[in-house]
């Protein structure tokens, strides 16, 4: 319950990022999960960026995210309910149009 938990990456020279989630399990009596990307340029400061649906069941949602955002992008998560439990992945795919880069 209120379990949050984080997994940062640096995207440094690129301007989109496209986010995918998949849920892949859902249990637990009412569950919850809220997905949102965030991006910060001092590391300690964190803003919202992008923000999945909240989920509650199995499914796969993709969100586009343009510039402007900071180098450093996280995923941060909190799952809710009475003795929840999701599996769930999250992919970030970074492009910059001009270089032709994709980091994933």
């Amino acid at each position: 319950n209120g379990n949050t938990d984080i997994l940062s990456v640096r995207y440094n020279d690129f301007e989109n990022l496209r986010c995918q989630l998949d849920v892949t399990a859902a249990s637990g009596t009412t569950p919850t999960l809220d997905v949102v990307i965030e991006d910060t340029i001092d590391g300690s400061n964190w803003n919202t960026i992008g923000t999945f649906a909240q989920k509650t069941t199995t499914g796969r949602e993709v969100i586009n995210i343009t510039i402007p955002f900071a180098g450093r992008v996280r995923v941060r998560w909190t799952i809710g309910g009475t003795t929840p439990s999701f599996t769930f992945s999250s992919i970030i795919v970074a492009r910059n149009p001009k270089f032709q880069s994709i980091v994933q």
